[in-house]
């Protein structure tokens, strides 16, 4: 598997707490708005559609990256995105298909 970077511009104004992540308390799964990605991907001319909804979606993994620059910058911890953390690092070390409930990794 080839590596893919992207290089992103996040607009003046954009911040990782906008997408005010969260959990669906039945379900455990991730809700968060789609205006700030929408914003990034008009500002990088990316695709939305293609990171949203291709073949092999890539918001999971894009949310993650601006996250890990969001904290590198001096950001406030998200606990959405902690738990999310928490959880890949329990799979991977596990064998994966290991999950607390929501809100509780």
């Amino acid at each position: 598997m080839r590596e893919l970077r992207l290089r992103v511009t996040i607009p003046n104004g954009v911040e990782f707490g906008d997408l005010h992540l969260s959990r669906n308390p039945e379900d455990g799964l991730v809700r968060f708005e789609m205006a700030p990605i929408e914003a990034i991907c008009e500002a990088s001319a990316l695709d939305l559609d293609e990171l949203v909804q291709g073949p092999q979606p890539l918001v999971g993994l894009f949310i993650a990256a601006w996250y890990e620059v969001h904290l590198a910058r001096g950001g406030v911890p998200d606990p959405v995105q902690e738990d999310l953390i928490e959880e890949a690092r329990l799979e991977t070390e596990h064998g994966g298909g290991f999950t607390y409930a929501p809100g509780h990794a």
